[in-house]
């Protein structure tokens, strides 16, 4: 997994959406996510896919549903490598005048 597919999922507000509800409620199928979408089923599975393989969201099967969770590690990962660096101090300076 790249961070590039990382941002490249998140940079899309329907699928930090996904994500939003992915994060309310866990292990929703695709019927469930699409509830509330104003797109169709077909492209909030082309979104799922993309957060699929920036390993924001893990699929299981239960039955012939398939259950969608967030992911949140490489999320976190990017809170580490490009947030957590910076020295939390410096944040919180002055203004220059």
């Amino acid at each position: 997994m790249s961070m590039d597919a990382v941002f490249k999922a998140l940079s899309d507000p329907i699928r930090r959406q996904l994500l939003d509800n992915l994060h309310a409620r866990n292990g929703q199928t695709l019927n469930e996510l699409c509830d509330g979408q104003d797109i169709t089923r077909q492209a909030v599975t082309k979104h799922l896919a993309i957060l699929e393989d920036a390993n924001l969201v893990a699929t299981l099967k239960r039955g012939r549903e398939k259950l969608h969770y967030l992911n949140a590690v490489p999320i976190h990962e990017i809170g580490e490598r490009w947030i957590g660096k910076f020295d939390r101090s410096r944040l919180h300076a002055p203004p220059l005048a």
